[in-house]
């Protein structure tokens, strides 16, 4: 009998079935268990290791994001300070007005919605584009303004119909106001919606929440002050980021109320001179620099500006060929014209060129060494023998010829540098032009050309190359009522705090004083410009006034009239007159007051810009802000009449 083989071969021949081996498969499993447990540690501690870098390691820092997640600050914008008079008038302070805005993600068809808007309110293309632009920049949850300042009747309509346009309310909020309106516009500015380029530049914490900011005027200098610190509140959100409760609050501070050195009554006075002529008046206090008026013809109402003016509005006003936008005060330049001989007077004391007494003779025209041609007088017959007073008074072209070319360009370009003309005074007010002093250098410089004998001519009054501010012309005359006292003209009086009503004056801006080698070369110069006024180019604003006034008419000419030709002023359009100016201060013996006019096109400085100023002077001097004005002080025909005219 054979053994049984497991192993054995089948008779068959079909291969045999190899025997199961436990063992080996049990150190298999028990290898594979292993590599997974070892895996399982090490995913273990890398876990360990993580949660250790989180809970321990990076505690504070990663609690701080997670509560950010869930706690948002959001901005508080402050209420915008008033801005008064120097006698507390109001000229711009935050009217509660409602407007309407609209959250996107409560819409389900934006266009639909506007459209029913359009039915019931007013709506503009210039609106819808305007919102359009806000809520590009603004989460979708968040409201959006569409209009401003909504009527009551507006208000009603929208009200009943509000179930039915969901993601459409009214709001209430403060909105800038101008009650003056067009009023010394151009003294107090507007503010005006933050532009893209504006968010490029401003400080996010400053002015987090603000929708607006100063663009011109004192709004815009003083930006700082008006503005007031944005608070803060922590708000809690939910995991799509909308507030649910208000956790903590920081107020913010409001902004300062200012007072302006500007009367109204007299700005009113000013603008009322001007009503006929594009031009300007400043009147400044000689004692302290303050601006007391500060005009400019034609104006405009800043109210559109405050949340948007629309662009057929804004067309109108920027391309006028009148310029209602362009501040004149500051930034109209013109030639001074002889507004500038008492100084050029001045000028030739100082350096000994001449005395009070020097005479010279005037046949009405001025020749150079060796030249032919003429410079003419504003008088064709001449003034025959003119001392410095008398050539002051009448305003004797001449005489101020033969002393320019003895002074020489480069001394007087020093001496009126002294009076800061051709440059900014450094006025508390934006973009203020520094004008022209022409000098040698300079026109090598700009021109490439030499200086000429002929330029000096021309500078000696006012003329040529000249070329001044309204501002920078009432400075110079404030200076010399005061004897050479110089004061930065500044148009901020003070500042109240707007919670314990505490005022802080400003402080004068005093400047280094303009001297001279004898004082008494000050009372020479103002004797001339007293007669101006009494018995002078000016002396029909002299009659029945109260009070004694120094001043200097003045003519800037627009065109140039040939050699052999002559101004005639009936036969020209009014845009080719010339300027009219005049400068002048009073009382003469005690200066409160400092005026500077330019009426654009107004011909001679006699007959309309001296009249302009006599009206200030009275209404600041007498309180006549309200009365018409004295016999002296209308718009009549004098006997300076141009061929030229002073």
């Amino acid at each position: 009998m054979k053994r049984w083989q497991p192993f054995a071969k089948p008779a068959t021949g079909e291969p045999l079935a190899r025997e199961k081996d436990n063992t080996a498969e049990s150190e298999l499993f028990f290898r594979r268990a292993l590599v997974v447990l070892f895996a399982v540690f090490l995913s273990f501690l890398a876990v360990a290791g993580r949660l250790v870098y989180l809970q321990v390691l990076n505690h504070e820092r990663f609690t701080t994001l997670s509560e950010s997640n869930r706690v948002r600050l959001q901005p508080l914008p402050p209420t915008r300070g008033f801005i008064f008079d120097r006698n507390g008038v109001l000229l711009a302070d935050n009217l509660a007005s409602y407007h309407l805005e609209i959250t996107r993600e409560q819409v389900k068809d934006l266009d639909t919605t506007l459209a029913e808007l359009r039915q019931r309110i007013e709506l503009t293309d210039a609106d819808i584009e305007r919102y359009r632009k806000l809520a590009r920049r603004a989460p979708p949850y968040t409201g959006v303004p569409l209009r401003f300042r909504l009527s009551d009747e507006e208000i009603a309509q929208l009200a009943v119909d509000l179930y039915r346009l969901p993601g459409v309310d009214i709001k209430a909020d403060l909105t800038r106001r101008y009650p003056l309106g067009p009023l010394a516009v151009h003294a107090i500015g507007y503010v005006g919606r933050i532009d893209e380029n504006e968010l490029r530049r401003l400080d996010p914490g400053q002015y987090s929440g603000s929708t607006h900011i100063g663009k011109t005027g004192v709004e815009r200098s003083y930006e700082d002050l008006l503005r007031g610190h944005t608070g803060w509140q922590q708000v809690e959100t939910n995991a799509e980021g909308r507030p649910l409760r208000v956790l903590s609050r920081t107020p913010p501070v409001p902004g300062q109320h200012i007072y302006l050195s500007i009367d109204v009554r007299l700005q009113a006075v000013a603008e009322k001179a001007l009503e006929d002529y594009n031009g300007a008046i400043v009147a400044l206090d000689p004692r302290n620099g303050e601006i007391l008026a500060l005009a400019s013809q034609p104006t405009y109402d800043p109210n559109p500006f405050v949340n948007g003016i629309d662009f057929a509005s804004y067309r109108v006003l920027n391309t006028s060929k009148d310029r209602p936008l362009l501040n004149r005060a500051l930034r109209g330049i013109y030639p001074p014209g002889s507004t500038i001989k008492p100084l050029m007077a001045l000028a030739g004391l100082e350096y000994g060129e001449v005395n009070r007494y020097s005479g010279v003779f005037c046949p009405g025209f001025y020749r150079l060494p060796g030249s032919s041609h003429k410079f003419r007088d504003w008088r064709r017959g001449g003034h025959g023998s003119v001392s410095m007073d008398r050539a002051i008074a009448q305003s004797c072209d001449v005489y101020f010829y033969n002393l320019a070319f003895n002074l020489g360009i480069d001394r007087i370009h020093e001496f009126l540098d002294r009076f800061h003309l051709g440059r900014p005074t450094g006025v508390d007010l934006p973009g203020e032009k520094g004008a022209l002093l022409p000098s040698q250098e300079w026109k090598r410089r700009v021109h490439k050309h030499a200086w000429f004998a002929g330029d000096t001519i021309s500078a000696g009054i006012g003329q040529g190359y000249f070329l001044t501010t309204p501002l920078q012309l009432a400075h110079a005359t404030a200076v010399v009522s005061q004897r050479g006292a110089d004061f930065k003209p500044r148009i901020l009086l003070a500042t109240e705090d707007p919670g314990t009503r505490i005022k802080t004056p400003e402080a004068p801006r005093s400047l280094p004083p303009v001297t001279v080698k004898n004082p008494q070369f000050w009372d020479t110069v103002i004797a001339g410009m007293i007669h101006v006024v009494e018995g002078g180019t000016a002396h029909r604003i002299g009659i029945g006034a109260k009070y004694r006034i120094a001043g200097k008419t003045g003519t800037a000419q627009v065109f140039t009239v040939g050699q052999n030709e002559r101004y005639n002023a009936s036969r020209l359009a009014r845009n080719l007159l010339d300027h009219a100016l005049f400068v002048a201060f009073a009382p003469a013996d005690d200066p409160r007051i400092a005026v500077a006019v330019i009426a654009e096109h107004g011909g001679g400085g006699s007959k309309t810009a001296a009249p302009m100023a006599r009206k200030v002077m009275d209404a600041y001097l007498l309180d006549k802000y309200d009365q018409p004005a004295a016999d002296g002080a209308r718009d009549t025909q004098g006997d300076a009449q141009r061929d030229g005219s002073e």
